[in-house]
């Protein structure tokens, strides 16, 4: 059954950026972005917001990240590989191939697409999941936590709902970053 998988970087106290908007507290390493990877392999389809879609748009046109090693030139040709649906009120054209722009996020376009995807989709941006979260469509979190206490800045996950989870898988990596993977409670 395909998924909608809600991914995402966070320090320790739930933060996906900084009180600035900065987010350079992710330790890079090996490890763990070959497990982002692997997630990106398996899936057909990205739903972004406009800044991590623009963020991560870098993999497709900027040919010097993949040129950096053989592991950034697989998540690139498997970034590049997938469907990109762009939630943006702002963003006139889509910068990357495979992508299309939708003004608002629609809970039931978002069903339907999950009805008819043959691989796991899954969504990036914490205003977004949110959305996502609060309409009942996120199957599973994987959620990245960084060895890093920030005191503030974006939450990760919705401060206005109540979601209730169970824990499904754990992975502890060498740098200290820790995967944790839930599911909502009632699926």
């Amino acid at each position: 059954m395909t998924k909608l998988i809600y991914v995402n970087n966070m320090s320790l106290d739930g933060y996906i950026e900084d009180e600035r908007g900065a987010v350079d507290f992710f330790p890079v390493d090996a490890e763990v972005f070959r497990s982002h990877t692997d997630l990106l392999l398996s899936a057909g389809t990205f739903l972004y917001g406009r800044r991590l879609y623009e963020t991560m748009a870098h993999w497709e046109t900027d040919a010097t990240l993949a040129a950096q090693s053989d592991l950034f030139s697989e998540f690139a040709t498997a970034w590049q590989a997938a469907n990109k649906i762009v939630y943006s009120t702002t963003l006139t054209a889509a910068s990357t191939a495979n992508t299309r722009i939708e003004r608002h996020f629609d809970p039931t376009a978002v069903r339907e697409l999950k009805a008819a995807a043959g691989s796991d989709i899954t969504v990036g941006g914490a205003n977004l999941a949110s959305q996502a979260v609060k309409a009942g469509l996120v199957d599973e979190c994987q959620l990245y936590v960084l060895p890093t206490v920030l005191g503030g800045g974006k939450p990760a996950l919705p401060t206005d709902a109540r979601v209730d989870l169970e824990l499904i898988d754990e992975r502890r990596f060498g740098n200290g970053v820790v995967l944790l993977r839930y599911r909502p409670l009632g699926l």
